[in-house]
C-alpha cells in the first residue's frame, strides 16, 4: 500500500467488500500509517480490519518478514524500531542506486523518491525507476536480474533477527505469524534446502511465535505440506494470505483467506485477547 504495492488503503477496502471478503489483513512494511486510512473506509460497512505490520527482519543476510497483527500503534519499542528501518531504507535505496550506476544504469534517486512518495522507500521504487530508464522491460525482471537477494545491485538491510523482532511484536501487544517463510532462498552453494529452516522456527516459536503463514499462493505444494506440518508440530496456527501488492505482484486480493476460526484463535493469544 504505502510502501510497496500500486492500490490505496481505500481501494484495497473496497474490493474486499465487493469480493464478500469478512474480514482484511492490512499490513504495509515497517509501518502502521495505512490502519487508520483502512479502518475510516471500512466503518460502517462490516468488514473487519485486522491490523499490523509486516516487520522487517534478517537472518544471515537475508529478509525474513514476520507479520504482527493487532499490535497496539502507539507502542514506543515498536515504532522507534519502525522509524529506523525507513531511515535505513533511504540510505540502502542510495547504496543500491549507486550499485546500478556501477553496471552502467543510470537510475536517479530523485525519481526514486517521486516514485515512493511519503512511503518508505523500497526496492520495488527502485525497480520501477530502472524500468523508466529502458534497462527492463517490467518490475519483476529488474529483482529477477539485479535486486533479488545477493542479486549484483542487491545491498542487506541492517535489521533485528527474526527472534528479536518475534519478541518485539509480541511486547507491542501483537500475535506475529512468520510471513511466507518458503520464498526465503537458500544460499547458491550452501546444500541448504530453499525456504527458512526449522531451527529459527524454533526458535521463534519458543519467543512467541503465533502461527506460520503456510498456505501462500507462491508455496510449492511442498512447502505449504512442509509448513503446515511444522506448524502442527510446534503447537502454531496455520494462517494464509494473498499478499495482495496491486499491479507489482500477480496475487489477487482473496485468492488465499484464513478462516474465521484461525483469526479468533491468533487474536486469542494476543495480550489484549
Amino acid at each position: 500500500m504505502l510502501s510497496d504495492g500500486t492500490t490505496t488503503p481505500e481501494e484495497n477496502v473496497r474490493d474486499a467488500i465487493e469480493l464478500g471478503l469478512e474480514g482484511l489483513g492490512v499490513t504495509d512494511h515497517d509501518t502502521t500509517a495505512p490502519l487508520a486510512r483502512a479502518q475510516a473506509a471500512a466503518e460502517g460497512t462490516g468488514l473487519e480490519i485486522v491490523g499490523g505490520t509486516e516487520f522487517s527482519a534478517e537472518l544471515e543476510g537475508r529478509s525474513v518478514h514476520v507479520l504482527g497483527y493487532w499490535v497496539d500503534p502507539e507502542d514506543a519499542a515498536l515504532q522507534t524500531e519502525m522509524d529506523r528501518l525507513r531511515n535505513e531504507r533511504e540510505h540502502r535505496a542510495e547504496a543500491i542506486v549507486e550499485r546500478f550506476h556501477q553496471l552502467g544504469i543510470a537510475v536517479a534517486m530523485a525519481r526514486v523518491r517521486e516514485l515512493a512518495g511519503a512511503a518508505p522507500i523500497g526496492r520495488p521504487h527502485i525497480a520501477q525507476a530502472v524500468v523508466e530508464t529502458g534497462a527492463a522491460e517490467t518490475v519483476r525482471e529488474v529483482f529477477d536480474t539485479w535486486l533479488a537477494d545477493e542479486g549484483p545491485a542487491y545491498v542487506p538491510k541492517h535489521a533485528v533477527d527474526p527472534v528479536a523482532a518475534v519478541r518485539l511484536l509480541v511486547e507491542a501487544g501483537g500475535s506475529a505469524v512468520l510471513a511466507h517463510p518458503g520464498l526465503y532462498g537458500a544460499r547458491d552453494g550452501d546444500g541448504a534446502e530453499p525456504g527458512l529452516g526449522e531451527a529459527v522456527i524454533e526458535e521463534m516459536a519458543a519467543a512467541g511465535l503465533s502461527g506460520i503463514e503456510a498456505d501462500h499462493p507462491d508455496h510449492t505444494p511442498e512447502q505449504r505440506a512442509r509448513y503446515r506440518d511444522l506448524a502442527r508440530a510446534l503447537g502454531l496456527e496455520v494462517t494464509a494470505g494473498s499478499d495482495y501488492h496491486g499491479e507489482r505482484k500477480t496475487n489477487q486480493l482473496g485468492s488465499a483467506t484464513t478462516p474465521r476460526e484461525v483469526v479468533e484463535r491468533l487474536r486469542a493469544r494476543t495480550r489484549r485477547g
